[in-house]
């Protein structure tokens, strides 16, 4: 069954944008020759685990995606992941998008590092992006990558200031390295701020299972254990499943912080956002603009692209009224990210 239809499960709404399908075979090809007029000036998204409609990663990505098609006047495609697929599977996607001519080619995601090595090989002419890996390189590829450690600290500073019990919770969706990043930053942030502070720490799933990512019921389960501890703030990187989170903090009346997106503004969290005491973001939205234009610019992008606090490309939202009215936080948050900037504190990248 096609993820796309378990999203439309969650009340996720779609909106209207061409929608490239998982490809079925055929032969390979390079894109020596010139692609058709329809797919001139195109660019195309493949989604991680979890899929268009996880409020976090992947709509981030998507809203990249939709920005570029209303501004420089692109046409974009997008691809969803198979339940249980192999690399086998992204390798055919990434090939029928390119072999389309779209271009840029991004995946989402570090799991697409196999399928790009191979795909842009066959296609140098394509530029290929991929989020949050960099283990796979070329001329024509693209590595868009994020200090999450960075953000996750300031996660950690405001929940420390934040908590009235002294026990915070992190859950992380899959007990990867990435996620590792997001665990490292946020207690030490914490620990920076509270030394007393007592941090729960719980992985939904281990490699290669990415339930993790996907499934709700898991991270509300974890939240929900972590709360029974006495954690009255609960930071959770873990795509989809996260909103099981939130939504066991928000059912106790206690804070959750989320995750990629400002997760306070998803109309699909909207019921829970009063407790959604800020988000670690990642500007994963610009990170797929900024490839895009640059490729329609003549000037592609290539290498490691990196986003870190000093270029905004990850931070702390604070759309919550709640939260901007709490001034000792913020002015705690605020000092903790001059001073990384300003390398007066060096974040870990893993715990």
């Amino acid at each position: 069954m096609r993820r796309i239809i378990r999203i439309a499960t969650v009340g996720f709404a779609a909106s209207a944008l061409a929608l490239s399908a998982t490809a079925c075979g055929g032969k390979k090809s390079s894109d020596s020759s010139s692609p058709s007029s329809s797919a001139e000036k195109s660019a195309a998204i493949a989604y991680d685990v979890g899929g268009r409609g996880d409020q976090s990663f992947n709509d981030a990505a998507y809203d990249g995606l939709a920005r570029a098609e209303k501004d420089l006047q692109i046409k974009g495609a997008q691809a969803e992941p198979t339940d249980g697929e192999g690399e086998a599977d992204k390798v055919q996607r990434l090939t029928e998008l390119a072999r389309k001519g779209n271009n840029p080619v991004i995946g989402v995601g570090f799991a697409y590092a196999p399928a790009i090595k191979k795909v842009a090989e066959k296609y140098p002419n394509t530029t290929f992006g991929i989020i949050d890996d960099t283990s796979v390189t070329g001329k024509n590829v693209a590595n868009l990558v994020f200090n999450e450690e960075q953000g996750s600290y300031l996660a950690g500073v405001a929940a420390a200031k934040a908590s009235k019990t002294g026990t915070v919770g992190f859950i992380g969706g899959v007990e990867v390295p990435l996620i590792k990043k997001f665990e490292a930053g946020f207690v030490q942030g914490v620990k920076a701020t509270n030394p007393n502070a007592k941090v729960l720490t719980q992985y939904l799933t281990q490699p290669p299972n990415t339930d993790g990512f996907t499934k709700p019921d898991l991270g509300k389960a974890a939240a929900e254990g972590q709360l029974d501890k006495g954690a009255d703030v609960i930071y959770s990187a873990a795509g989809l499943a996260g909103s099981g989170a939130i939504e066991a903090a928000a059912a106790k009346g206690k804070w959750a912080i989320g995750v990629d997106s400002d997760q306070y503004n998803q109309a699909g969290l909207s019921k829970y956002k009063d407790f959604i005491l800020t988000s670690v973001t990642k500007d994963v939205s610009d990170s797929v603009y900024n490839l895009i234009k640059s490729v329609k610019d003549g000037k592609p992008e290539s290498g490691e692209v990196r986003y870190g606090l000093d270029k905004d490309g990850v931070g702390l939202a604070d759309s919550n009224p709640k939260y901007k009215a709490m001034a000792d936080v913020v002015a705690a948050v605020e000092k903790a990210k001059a001073d990384i900037i300003a390398k007066k504190i060096e974040v870990k990248t893993a715990p």
